[in-house]
């Protein structure tokens, strides 16, 4: 099988979809790689990196797509490139499939097995090709670093000659992937680290982290069978709100990373919690391409609201592009190679597997993901 890898055109997309390693080992299990001339140039990785490991260099795109067997990216493509694919050719990358039904049609249309790397389950089997995890852990990381310079104190407590300097307080809001991860780097650098989620059950993973679970009765919350929180009724997010707001008066960094899987992000920090905060304070904004959790954050801008610092900067694992570029990677090649036949050295698309059943989205000509479906019926 011929597996293609375009570059990534998107505007200020700092990470490379395939590195190297992945090539070898895409290579030594009999694939036939083929990536784009300069797929490695945000990050200074040259084109003979790649043919190194195996690949061959491909300049005109167009070609290249139209002869994978298999295409590999990162961001979504413009539904103009789905119409140069190979028919009954698989073509993975995020997809954001709930938002961008014109998108998944047009695969259907071009009989194109579409994988939404979004789509992944939680399962202990997929972990190892879950890059929503591995993405966002390494966001939170970059969130924390971003507002730590942004902030203008330190962050740990510090004992001088001159007298003993507080440590900063740091509230997140969400402790999943990216939460636990802004927790523990948060931590690590010496601040007074905070955090509250919708669900309960996460309490004892702030708490192992050394931040302080923030004690608000919503009354009944939980989570869904994905792990992700459920939405909450108006009462539940408004008593929310207002435990929140105490937490963000004292707090010196706030940082959201409030997601609901498929839907528009939730309003976490309202105009009212900005303007109770110290001046000088940082809001960082995790979601604010889905929509935004703060209230005022601006995509791709850092804005100042009455004295207070909102970074709406998009792209957070980006920040950190080689170690997320590494991860995305892995998890692409291992989801290759968990359904790679060894002897006839192809993909086997096997949609009676759970991971394929949750993370296909068309095949065959048609839309067969039955969440999709769901959505679209109501």
């Amino acid at each position: 099988m011929i597996i293609g890898i375009p570059k990534e055109l998107f505007a200020g997309e700092t990470r490379v979809p395939f590195m190297p390693a992945s090539v070898k080992k895409m290579a030594q299990a009999g694939a036939e790689v083929q990536i784009e001339s300069g797929l490695g140039q945000a990050l200074q990785i040259p084109d003979s990196e790649f043919t190194d490991a195996g690949a061959t260099v491909a300049s005109d795109r167009a070609a290249l797509l139209g002869n994978a067997d298999i295409v590999l990216r990162l961001r979504k493509p413009e539904i103009a490139e789905v119409s140069q694919l190979k028919k009954g050719s698989i073509h993975i990358s995020f997809l954001d499939p709930f938002n961008e039904a014109e998108l998944v049609d047009a695969f259907a249309a071009q009989g194109v097995t579409s994988v939404s790397m979004e789509m992944i389950p939680r399962t202990t089997r997929a972990q190892k090709m879950d890059a929503l995890s591995s993405q966002a852990s390494l966001a939170g990381y970059a969130m924390v670093i971003l507002a730590s310079e942004r902030l203008d104190k330190i962050l740990p407590m510090m004992m001088t000659p001159a007298g003993t300097i507080s440590p900063s307080r740091v509230f997140i809001i969400g402790a999943g992937v990216a939460g636990l991860q802004a927790i523990a780097t948060a931590k690590r650098l010496g601040a007074r680290v905070e955090a509250f989620d919708t669900r309960p059950v996460v309490k004892e993973q702030v708490e192992s982290l050394g931040g302080k679970f923030v004690e608000i009765d919503l009354g009944d919350t939980g989570q869904t069978e994905g792990g992700y929180a459920k939405a909450l009724t108006p009462e539940q997010i408004q008593m929310q709100l207002d435990g929140q707001k105490k937490v963000c008066a004292q707090s010196d960094i706030v940082i959201t990373t409030a997601q609901l899987f498929g839907r528009p992000a939730p309003t976490v920090v309202t105009k009212e919690m900005i303007s109770a905060m110290k001046p000088g304070s940082v809001v960082v904004d995790l979601a604010v391409e889905s929509g935004g959790n703060v209230e005022g954050s601006v995509a791709g801008e850092e804005v100042v609201v009455d004295g207070v610092k909102i970074i709406g900067l998009a792209n957070m694992p980006g920040r950190v592009a080689l170690n997320a570029s590494d991860m995305y990677s892995n998890n692409l090649h291992n989801l290759l190679l968990e359904f790679w036949d060894k002897e006839q050295k192809i993909f086997d698309l096997n949609m009676e597997d759970d991971i394929l059943q949750g993370c296909v989205i068309t095949t065959g000509g048609e839309l067969v993901n039955q969440m999709i479906k769901d959505v679209r019926a109501k």
